[in-house]
């Protein structure tokens, strides 16, 4: 009887050790078998699911391919600019769990779409769009922006949404400038998301280029209600233009600040809502 009892014995611990299963002793219970916590494995072996210092430019590039972004001629190192951003609002807890961010990509003419709500959740684009540009900004190409009350121009740089109100020009959305110097004059200056009939292609084939507004982001007058409904209450937004000036200053651009925390706490770019990864 003992004979056969280390035999079985043998049979079984060959078993284990062949199937590389972790032991388990009664003391210790089933969660023992957790010898390596879930998250600890996924961002060790840099799962695209967490966005982490080693994974982060794969990982964008990976989201910019998985969203389609090439097919709507936006830029990867402007979506990338706008992930860094996007993130640091993000280890901020300046945005709401809607996961949108927009992009007005200023380098393209008014004659394009150039307005782009991307739902980082979904990994889609939900709006793509015209916008308009302010009246001293230029003609159909951007070239001067400014921060200035009664300039009349467009800012660069990352926004807020807040809340939406019925004023001078309809339905809109005001907005909070993140970026000291550069655009937190916004709302002082009541550049808002709005509707405008000098937004559309009727325009453009007319004049050449869209309308122009005193420095709001205005929006063609069939969508921006839905637009509006939609980005509101604390999403993200980067307006974006090739100032090399404004690119290597600004604070949400910052990638190494960034991969300082991301060291600390690895994003769950999977988790409803965005979570953070407890190590």
């Amino acid at each position: 009887m003992r004979k056969l009892f280390l035999l079985t014995l043998f049979a079984v611990s060959s078993y284990y050790l062949s199937h590389n299963l972790p032991t388990v002793t009664p003391d210790e219970g089933v969660t023992a078998a957790r010898i390596i916590p879930i998250s600890e494995s996924a961002v060790s072996n840099n799962n695209s699911r967490f966005l982490t210092r080693s994974n982060f430019e794969d990982v964008v590039r990976k989201m910019y391919g998985d969203i389609g972004l090439s097919t709507y001629a936006l830029d990867y190192e402007v979506f990338r600019l706008a992930v860094i951003g996007y993130y640091s609002l993000e280890q901020q807890n300046a945005l709401s769990e809607k996961g949108l961010m927009t992009i007005i990509n200023f380098a393209q003419p008014s004659k394009e779409k150039r307005f782009y709500t991307i739902d980082m959740r979904e990994m889609k684009v939900k709006y793509h769009t015209y916008v308009a540009h302010g009246r001293n900004t230029g003609e159909n190409v951007a070239k001067h922006f400014s921060n200035v009350p009664h300039s009349n121009q467009s800012s660069l740089g990352f926004y807020v949404t807040g809340e939406t109100y019925v004023g001078s020009k309809g339905y809109s959305l005001r907005l909070d400038g993140m970026e000291k110097s550069v655009n937190d004059n916004i709302r002082s200056r009541a550049v808002v998301i709005h509707a405008a009939d000098y937004v559309s292609e009727k325009w453009i084939k007319q004049y050449g280029r869209l309308g122009r507004s005193q420095g709001c982001p205005a929006l063609p007058p069939h969508l921006s209600r839905e637009v509006i409904d939609t980005i509101k209450d604390k999403t993200a937004i980067f307006t974006y233009f090739p100032d090399q000036d404004y690119l290597s200053t600004s604070s949400y651009l910052q990638v190494e600040a960034l991969f300082k925390y991301l060291d600390k706490q690895p994003l769950d770019l999977v988790a409803r809502p965005l979570s953070i990864v407890k190590s």
